[in-house]
């Protein structure tokens, strides 16, 4: 099936031009990523329901940014270096890009545009608190902070989005990626 998500030119990590095309027929989670982040620790679950889906095709795909007060300073080659000592990440990486404002990459311009509000948590106040500190979003569909996600089907369908609170391993998102690959 020709999704438009799959003709997005984009870079892994190590600079190597690709797109997702690579990745049709599998269920995707894209996933806006910073190693500064107070949510930083959520690389560790991603790698745990990568490892504990990719054999049925799921794949975790992380796009670091550094829109949100600066959380993702370091150089691709920096960020790939963390992300294995740290926490042993396998799932793919990509190179920096822009998540939100006047340079969104068009990556994250389709999948906010496809898809402009996040589930969140029944009691979260995430977004109210970041507000509290001066963080408050643009636009309604602007990403919200680090560690947004996107469910994509095996058509390349963006079927679901969480909010950054929304743990990796939250039966929310567990769910949501369990029907996407049944």
């Amino acid at each position: 099936m020709d999704a438009p998500l799959y003709a997005i030119p984009l870079n892994d990590i190590k600079g190597n031009s690709l797109s997702l095309e690579v990745f049709q027929g599998k269920v995707l989670l894209i996933v806006n990523v910073a190693s500064k982040c107070g949510l930083t620790p959520q690389y560790e679950t991603l790698e745990k329901i990568y490892e504990q889906y990719k054999s049925k095709g799921f794949e975790v795909l992380g796009f670091p940014a550094n829109e949100f007060l600066a959380q993702e300073p370091g150089s691709n080659a920096e960020i790939l270096e963390f992300c294995e000592m740290k926490f042993g990440i396998k799932f793919p990486m990509f190179s920096k890009i822009v998540v939100k404002g006047d340079n969104i990459h068009p990556l994250y311009q389709h999948l906010t545009t496809t898809l402009p509000t996040a589930t969140k948590n029944s009691v979260s106040d995430f977004e109210q608190r970041l507000e509290g500190f001066g963080q408050k979003r643009n636009k309604p569909e602007d990403i919200l902070w680090n560690f947004e996600k996107f469910l994509v089907s095996r058509t390349g369908q963006i079927i679901a989005r969480f909010a950054p609170d929304v743990k990796p391993d939250d039966p929310l998102l567990i769910s949501a990626i369990e029907k996407a690959l049944a």
